[in-house]
């Protein structure tokens, strides 16, 4: 069965784009206009994954993002014509999974779905639990617990803790986390990874501003550690 993606975009044209590329790859397209139906077919249908505008009328991308993720995990992959770096920063702290500027090439915004899915379904190798101090992560349904304490985490969150804790005090550069995320090296915007770093000290951390499990390494990268 098809997986749905549900794209959303004021732009008529980026949709046809958008729908005609994904629908060639072999998903299942949903489309919509604006945040309040965007936000609506994705409580009605359940999309696998949503290609959102951050610039929609009415409710913008950023709050359609932002209630997506308090009632959801689906993997959200933001797209805009906003370069600056503190945009990018802003979605993907309310919980994108990843980030594409227009304009894009759509056979890389295919890669990036795929990628994406890919995360959501667990493909991380064979089932398996890893225990890294108190950091418990199970691949086969993607749950974490912290101290036998459930933690709400995207595929995307799930990806860089999995990385990071199962090999404890190995500095990851940026690069080497943005990689391990999206399953291939992608050009560009390695400070998402700063992003979701930061998402999940909030989740994890006892005290995010001292970090006792994500650790940075300056002008490196982090590391994991699980004392």
């Amino acid at each position: 069965m098809a997986q749905t993606i549900l794209v959303v975009d004021d732009e008529a044209r980026i949709v046809k784009l958008v729908r005609d590329y994904l629908e060639r790859a072999g998903f299942h397209v949903l489309t919509a206009r604006d945040g309040e139906t965007a936000l609506q077919v994705a409580r009605l249908e359940r999309p696998d994954l949503i290609v959102l505008d951050l610039m929609l009328p009415g409710l913008d991308g950023l709050d359609v993002c932002r209630r997506l993720r308090q009632e959801s995990a689906v993997p959200i992959i933001m797209l805009t014509a906003r370069v600056e770096e503190a945009d990018r920063i802003v979605g993907l702290e309310l919980g994108a999974d990843d980030y594409v500027t227009k304009p894009f090439s759509p056979r890389e915004l295919v890669a990036r779905v795929r990628a994406a899915l890919r995360r959501a379904s667990g493909q991380l190798g064979p089932a398996t639990v890893i225990r890294a101090g108190d950091v418990e992560l199970d691949t086969a349904s993607l749950t974490a617990t912290v101290a036998g304490q459930p933690i709400d985490l995207t595929a995307t969150e799930f990806q860089l803790l999995f990385t990071l804790a199962r090999q404890p005090g190995r500095i990851f550069s940026r690069e080497q986390l943005l990689e391990a995320i999206h399953g291939v090296a992608f050009d560009g915007y390695d400070r998402s990874v700063d992003s979701h770093v930061k998402n999940l000290r909030r989740k994890i951390e006892p005290n995010p501003r001292q970090p006792r499990y994500i650790q940075t390494v300056y002008g490196v990268g982090y590391r994991f550690v699980d004392r």
